[in-house]
């Protein structure tokens, strides 16, 4: 028998595992793919390019995890990019980086470029005080007496003295994040629509929602807890793609004894007089532990277990667990660099994730036609081309093109598949770079294609959800995935989760598969397997 079982090699059951063996635990990680990594891997998608398939660009994966991993020592090497977002529209554009945006955006408005400061300041009050809570179990909500609530209290007190600490106004912006939407926080700063543009795009990435959606304006602070290098707020590149944050991570996990088993999908989560006992694995094996720890989406985790042992108030909860990112995915190999009409010229800003969604109206519409239609017509694309960093991903001239497209429907309206719409889909989103880099569609040599149904079937991202679920108020934090299960515990003794639909969420950060071994070593520890 071994001591815990991780369902899925994600890179947050990867991080658990290395956490959970470095304090001593035999650990034993199952993915259903035939390689570890989930949604973060580099695979060649066309002959001689590789590319990050699914997660793309580095920023929010935790300082701490790549410390306590020794991830660098693994061979992972991050770059910041050289422009941080290149905006073009019609006529002109917007870089924006380190040295550069004051400038830039003072071409559109003074009194923007003066309060972009200010901007700045006070959302990393708020965003230094989440970054720290984002490696700290939330408070629970629990039943029974004063011995079992104590704990949740004074983690409360404890959270309770931190915002006490952030003045009036960080706390009246505070309460303007969690309840704003993007469009109106941004609408509040600044009255030229490029840099509302480019902040705003963070309030609809992975957000099937408008900008002026209430509640956008957390997705947009979600956004800006990350750092490159030390440097907060930048974005950059793992050389080599996303597979080389899930590589370093899968060689620290062996290199600590984790016992690490490809094609190995779950069918059932085995229990005994209400607890978790082991794996039933689809190839009939049964596996026996002491815990059980699920990177999977929280739906398909309680798909797998005996409804007969899940409280039915939760599994109702967990049944309306909404998700759905609005995000369809490509990549591309490309035989030349595109050439912008703005800024036609090989540059810096090619290096960039580059934004095409000129305004927030046009956000706004994006997600309004997707409703009515199933996919926007003028959609919203961010386009990175990580080979202008890193050669090793594609042929000498050649390049590789990430294109990470909103909004569309999770499920398409009036019955249809996403399998009869793909192609058709792709095709636009082609040609909606193309119209700002004319000829691009000519230089694409092959492609890579990923539905929202797509996303859910190769990777387990239920409703092709980046996040595993909605980041709304009441997914957040205590409330993720359901009130009383926010301390990575789950109604089922010896059944833990660690995946994304814990607390802080999706993205690249490491902070679920961190939190959930420490509440997994305590529990051990105090013998409560």
């Amino acid at each position: 028998m071994t001591d815990v079982i991780v369902i899925g090699g994600g890179h947050n059951g990867l991080t658990c595992a290395a956490y959970l063996a470095a304090a001593g635990l035999k650990v034993v990680v199952l993915e259903r793919r035939a390689v570890v990594g989930g949604a973060a891997v580099t695979e060649e998608f066309h002959p001689g390019f590789r590319n990050s398939v699914a997660s793309y660009t580095v920023s929010l994966l935790n300082p701490k995890v790549i410390r306590d991993l020794e991830l660098h020592r693994h061979g992972l090497k991050v770059v910041e990019r050289k422009v941080s977002n290149f905006l073009p529209f019609e006529g002109d554009y917007l870089a924006t980086g380190e040295g550069r945006t004051k400038a830039e955006v003072a071409r559109f408005s003074a009194r923007d470029a003066e309060r972009l400061d200010a901007y700045g300041e006070r959302l990393d009050r708020i965003a230094d005080v989440l970054r720290d809570l984002v490696m700290e179990t939330p408070p629970n909500l629990v039943e029974g007496g004063f011995a079992k609530a104590l704990p949740e209290l004074l983690k409360s007190a404890s959270l309770g003295r931190r915002l006490s600490k952030l003045d009036l106004t960080a706390k009246r912006d505070l309460l303007a994040l969690f309840s704003q939407s993007a469009g109106e926080w941004l609408d509040g700063w600044f009255e030229s629509e490029p840099i509302k543009a480019v902040y705003g795009f963070d309030g609809v990435v992975g957000n099937y929602a408008s900008p002026y959606t209430p509640g956008s304006a957390y997705v947009l602070l979600h956004h800006v807890f990350g750092e490159v290098n030390g440097r907060k707020g930048a974005w950059g590149h793992a050389i080599g793609g996303m597979g080389a944050i899930t590589g370093a991570m899968a060689a620290c996990c062996r290199e600590r004894g984790v016992e690490i088993r490809t094609g190995a999908a779950v069918a059932e989560v085995l229990t005994e007089k209400g607890r978790a006992v082991g794996v039933v694995t689809e190839g009939g094996e049964t596996i026996r532990a002491r815990a059980v720890v699920s990177n999977l989406h929280p739906q398909l985790l309680f798909s797998k277990v005996d409804p007969g042992v899940v409280p039915a108030d939760f599994a109702e909860r967990i049944a309306r667990y909404r998700s759905g990112s609005g995000t369809f995915r490509m990549n591309v190999a490309l035989s030349e660099l595109p050439r912008f009409t703005v800024l036609p010229e090989p540059g810096d800003h090619l290096t960039a994730g580059i934004i095409i969604a000129p305004t927030l109206d046009y956000m706004d519409r994006a997600y309004t036609d997707a409703r009515a239609h199933g996919w926007s017509r003028e959609p919203i694309v961010e386009m990175l081309i990580p080979s202008t960093l890193d050669d090793s991903l594609a042929p000498a001239g050649r390049h590789v093109a990430s294109l990470f497209c909103q909004q569309v429907a999770p499920q398409l309206p009036d019955g249809r598949s996403w399998d009869d719409c793909r192609e058709e889909v792709a095709d636009l989103m082609i040609a909606t770079v193309d119209r700002h880099a004319p000829g691009f569609a000519k230089s694409v040599l092959g492609r890579q294609i990923l539905s929202p149904l797509d996303l859910e079937r190769t990777f387990g991202l239920v409703g092709g959800d980046i996040m595993h679920g909605r980041l709304t108020l009441d997914q957040l934090f205590s409330a993720r995935p359901v009130l009383g299960a926010g301390d990575y515990r789950t109604p089922v003794k010896g059944l833990y989760q660690c995946g994304a639909g814990t607390h802080p969420g999706g993205g690249v950060t490491g902070a679920p598969g961190h939190n959930a071994a420490r509440e997994i070593v305590r529990d051990a520890r105090r013998r409560r397997f």
